[in-house]
């Protein structure tokens, strides 16, 4: 009897409408399997794209870009974009621009334009990880308010950045000059008078020597043990290692009333505006994407060479490694000890010089040998 037929078996006058019925169920299913069949294909077309070529909108950005944080916007890096068609985009008007993408990935995946060398106002408050990082490089007995101090410090000098976004139409070439022996007899002087920035680092005295390492000088860079005076149209580039060294300057720039073992006297307050201090962030990021944690923290020498990298279109640098002889001493002086940081573990000259020799390989710079 119909009464006793499960509800699915269908009767005289439910054939058509269930025969109906499992025809839409079939259709339904037929459907769903070639959107499956459709999305595997088109799944394992993407990840042999992947594979076999570069794209990179194909690939997930990387933990590092993830938790990048941009600490001052004083670049847009509007830059990195590359214009329709392809072609490199040109960020200066010099034969080679340190800015130019595409040239390097290696520098590429590197650098970030978006970090600002300079200590200011709008980049005051450092993260966490790069303050206690840097407190530590010399540890300190009596701690300060770094915020009350940094306060204290713009209301003496400039609060902002000197050094303004990309120019296509600028080419700023920049001399770092070291402080090595093989500048002797090297006659550079003149090649490095006729740079926009020459920048020199520590005692580094011109006079005297001004046919090999020039007589010029724009930006002087200097810790509170080894600043002296500067002509009055050299920017002191401040390298603070704690917040003494903060103190210090403030002193020198106003009251005098804190001395340290620099020669630098009560004539560098009539200069304020052309005191900048070094950015501990941009510091860390030097030892952190550069350097690579090698040594405790990086030399001056790199200090003041990505600090070109940031602010310059075109770097070539002087005076950097030993003398022709593999010695190590500066170019005023015979010390036969100059060479000693290289076991202290402090810097890592070698590693150093390979990534200079990078930046050489990549385009970014010149070294002048």
């Amino acid at each position: 009897r119909s009464a006793d037929r499960p509800w699915w078996a269908g009767g005289v006058g439910s054939g058509g409408s269930g025969g109906m019925a499992m025809r839409c169920s079939l259709r339904t299913w037929v459907l769903l399997g070639s959107l499956a069949l459709l999305f595997l294909t088109s799944l394992l077309f993407s990840l042999s794209l992947r594979g076999g070529g570069s794209l990179p909108y194909l690939d997930p950005p990387s933990w590092e870009e993830l938790r990048r944080v941009k600490l001052v916007p004083s670049y847009t890096g509007s830059h990195r974009l590359a214009p329709p068609g392809g072609a490199l985009l040109k960020t200066c008007a010099c034969h080679r621009c340190v800015g130019d993408p595409g040239v390097s990935d290696w520098f590429d995946e590197n650098y970030d334009p978006d970090i600002s060398p300079v200590w200011t106002r709008n980049n005051i408050q450092l993260p966490s990880d790069v303050y206690y990082w840097w407190v530590m490089l010399q540890p300190q007995f009596k701690p300060h308010s770094i915020q009350q101090v940094l306060s204290q410090l713009f209301q003496v000098i400039p609060g902002h950045s000197p050094y303004g976004t990309w120019d296509q139409g600028r080419c700023l070439r920049c001399a770092v000059v070291g402080n090595s022996g093989n500048l002797q007899g090297s006659g550079y002087g003149r090649a490095i008078d006729g740079h926009g920035f020459i920048m020199r680092m520590n005692l580094a005295p011109t006079v005297g020597y001004e046919e090999d390492v020039g007589s010029r000088t724009t930006h002087h860079f200097m810790y509170p043990e080894s600043a002296k005076n500067l002509a009055a149209n050299v920017s002191f580039v401040l390298v603070p290692f704690k917040t003494l060294d903060l103190l210090w300057i403030t002193s020198a720039l106003s009251t005098g009333q804190i001395r340290r073992s620099s020669k630098v006297g009560h004539s560098l307050s009539s200069r304020r505006r052309q005191v900048q201090i070094y950015n501990p962030a941009f510091f860390k990021y030097i030892h952190d994407r550069w350097t690579r944690h090698h040594g405790r923290y990086p030399s001056t020498g790199m200090l003041v060479l990505f600090f070109a990298l940031h602010v310059c279109d075109e770097v070539n640098v002087f005076g950097f490694g030993a003398d022709s002889r593999g010695n190590w001493h500066h170019y005023w002086e015979q010390n036969r000890y100059a060479g000693e940081f290289r076991k202290t573990g402090v810097h890592d000259a070698d590693f150093e010089a390979h990534i200079i020799n990078l930046l050489v390989k990549a385009k970014k710079i010149t070294v002048f040998p």
